[in-house]
């Protein structure tokens, strides 16, 4: 049975984190119905840029009940904490002595920093960066190879992230003469890029995201912010060149888009685009929504979904974390 992994780290999730992420990554598990798959928060990660105990634990649990109300099945897969599994932290010890600083160097998150200090004009460029961030591509390669997971689907940012694990799994195999590692195939997540409120790529670093499980009045507010051309209503409207057709296509069904694709040549107001995406939205989220807030009201039962998820996950990892220590002492 092959093995299935992806991370989430816990920072909030956005409509675009839905379609880019999340909806691709339940996808890519029905079409493997025979593997096995582990989803995984993660909070060690999270981490790096968050030091508020309060605020971390808030973002768990609705990053974790997004997950299970966008469809998440439990029963078929396994959904843990990643602080929850020692053997993580432990393994990331053990293969840091075979992690190349050089690999570490040209890390993408790290330059990303360095590069920002340098535009900031700051002389020292490792100004604000932490060892959490500087070693993420290390804990990233410990969270996959922990459980020897064949296929890890993610964005195009994470891809370099990928090579770096299978990099070290390869000179861990080698030294010890043996396959104890696998080296996990990268699935470059083909989701769907969802535009922002302002036309750019929605994204919480741009403060253009609309967060999934808005109430309704918030959810038709920010849709109603979704930045537009000054056509006037009644004069035909290109939907290629606009944010607002591709919007609505993402969630709406054929039937419906094509109708839009006519009302947009028959100059539809902006106002009644909107109004219909919020409504065609609302329509898909109104049950989901109901689920998110039953798992935010219930510590309780979202605690138990942990804990069985973190037993079933050991039941993976320990076994291989023995036979590694096995190996190498």
């Amino acid at each position: 049975m092959k093995k299935i992994l992806t991370g989430i780290k816990p920072t909030g999730v956005h409509l675009g984190n839905w379609i880019g992420a999340i909806k691709p990554s339940l996808e890519l598990m029905e079409k493997h119905k025979d593997s096995q798959g582990l989803f995984f928060l993660a909070d060690y990660h999270a981490l790096n840029s968050c030091f508020d105990p309060v605020h971390l634990k808030a973002t768990v649990k609705e990053v974790a009940a997004t997950w299970l109300a966008l469809g998440l099945d439990t029963k078929k897969h396994i959904f843990y904490r990643q602080s929850d599994i020692p053997e993580i932290t432990e393994l990331s010890v053990i293969l840091a002595p075979f992690t190349p600083k050089g690999l570490l160097n040209r890390a993408h998150a790290y330059k990303a920093f360095q590069d920002r200090n340098k535009a900031d004009g700051k002389i020292d460029l490792d100004e604000g960066v932490n060892m959490g961030l500087y070693t993420y591509p290390l804990l990233m390669s410990a969270d996959i190879l922990a459980f020897n997971a064949d296929l890890v689907p993610v964005g195009e940012d994470n891809a370099q992230h990928l090579e770096i694990t299978r990099d070290i799994a390869g000179k861990f195999n080698r030294n010890y003469k043996a396959e104890l590692f696998n080296l996990p195939e990268l699935v470059v997540r083909k989701g769907a890029m969802l535009p922002g409120i302002d036309g750019r790529k929605m994204s919480a670093s741009y403060n253009n995201h609309i967060p999934v499980f808005l109430p309704e009045k918030r959810l038709r507010k920010m849709i109603m912010k979704i930045t537009t051309d000054s056509t006037p209503p009644g004069e035909p409207k290109d939907k290629d060149s606009n944010s607002l057709f591709s919007f609505y296509s993402h969630f709406a069904n054929e039937e419906l888009v094509k109708s839009m694709e006519k009302k947009y040549s028959e100059g539809i107001s902006w106002g009644e685009v909107k109004q219909e995406i919020f409504e065609v939205l609302n329509e898909i989220l109104k049950d989901k929504r109901e689920i998110y807030e039953h798992y935010l009201a219930s510590d309780e039962e979202l605690n138990q979904i942990f804990k069985e998820g973190s037993q079933k996950a050991r039941e993976v990892s320990v076994p291989i974390i023995e036979e590694i220590k096995k190996t190498i002492f």
